[in-house]
């Protein structure tokens, strides 16, 4: 069997595979609720044969929203929509997962179709929050430094969050750490500059991510994964670091992480970041000799690719992200590609190519 397909279990949960869609916003919520376009966006890749659907990031406070059309999880009210999609998802045989996150001081931004500019208050925009009054970019409002309570109350928000990720029957979750956001920009010395026990040194500016993972790991059943989000490098010159990643991805895993999904990037506008195929499984795989599993994401487009990342022992999990968005359906022509016999939803049988048609 190709590795690509197969089975993997993490604690008490089973994929059938190893192709993860990965987190992508949509940027189409009203308030936090998700609509018809999340049901079918999520639940065509779950009938597209994708192992685990991951949620875009969904908010646990409204501050913490990238835009206005940010899916959220920050009230009771939230569940209902969620569970909805939830339901369809593992209906089809695929895990359902949400990735909980913070935007920090990259909330209160238009969609990217409008520009993704920063909103001021007369546009709806919000007071951003972050470790230091350093805006991302240099013509954004300075955020707001966050105050010891506030940090204790965002805390006690990715909680909650989890709690009510539970009852919507969600398997995995994942806490988003990654891409310059709320968390990240506490780990980056370059977006942290604080001298309390927040900032300064490695110890003090993980110290964050390691209460959210405490917190959610508190009210997460043990036999549901957990996985953590993170750039894996800022790219540039004195910010955070591979070696960084590697030392915390220790530290996570006894702290009860089961997952390591290595992206980067993200937290500066300037960097410059070369992209290639395959670009970030250098860090997947640097991750995973620490023991933790880890997943690998970034410009990985077709199945023999993802093939080899997984036979080189390079990661656990491959996450595609816009080759799912051109072709919901990857999984299943994957198979084909690698020679695998898989089944195919019985409504779509008349279209399974035929071996030499």
């Amino acid at each position: 069997m190709a590795s690509l397909f197969e089975p993997l279990t993490i604690k008490g949960i089973t994929l059938k595979n190893r192709i993860v869609m990965s987190p992508m916003c949509q940027y189409t919520a009203s308030d936090g609720f998700t609509n018809d376009w999340h049901l079918v966006h999520l639940g065509s890749r779950a009938v597209g044969g994708a192992g685990l659907i991951m949620s875009e990031a969904t908010a646990v406070s409204p501050e913490g929203r990238i835009t206005p059309g940010d899916i959220g999880i920050w009230k009771e009210e939230h569940i209902a929509g969620l569970k909805r999609i939830v339901d369809f998802i593992h209906g089809q045989g695929a895990v359902a997962g949400i990735q909980l996150a913070h935007a920090g001081r990259k909330a209160s931004c238009a969609p990217p179709w409008n520009g993704g500019k920063q909103l001021h208050a007369s546009q709806g925009g919000w007071q951003t929050v972050a470790p230091s009054q350093i805006p991302f970019n240099d013509n954004d409002n300075p955020p707001v430094s966050l105050e010891e309570p506030d940090i204790r109350s965002i805390i006690d928000n990715f909680k909650t969050g989890a709690e009510r990720a539970l009852k919507a029957g969600f398997k995995v979750a994942e806490i988003h750490s990654a891409h310059g956001y709320l968390l990240f920009e506490f780990l980056s010395p370059l977006s942290n500059q604080r001298t309390d026990e927040f900032g300064g040194t490695f110890e003090n500016r993980i110290r964050l991510l390691l209460l959210v993972v405490n917190a959610v790991r508190s009210v997460w059943p043990d036999g549901n994964p957990l996985f953590v989000r993170l750039s894996a490098t800022e790219w540039t010159r004195g910010g955070w670091s591979p070696e960084e990643t590697v030392k915390l991805a220790v530290l996570l895993k006894e702290q009860g992480v089961d997952l390591m999904d290595c992206s980067s990037g993200g937290n500066l506008p300037q960097a410059q970041i070369p992209f290639s195929p395959g670009y970030q499984v250098q860090f997947s795989e640097a991750v995973r000799k620490t023991g933790i599993l880890t997943g690998a994401v970034g410009l990985i487009t077709t199945a023999r690719q993802a093939e080899a990342i997984l036979q080189k022992g390079q990661a656990d999990l491959i996450l595609f992200g816009r080759e799912m968005l051109r072709n919901p359906y990857f999984p299943l022509l994957a198979a084909q590609d690698l020679a695998e016999e898989k089944d195919w939803p019985v409504q779509y049988l008349r279209a399974k190519p035929i071996p030499g048609d």
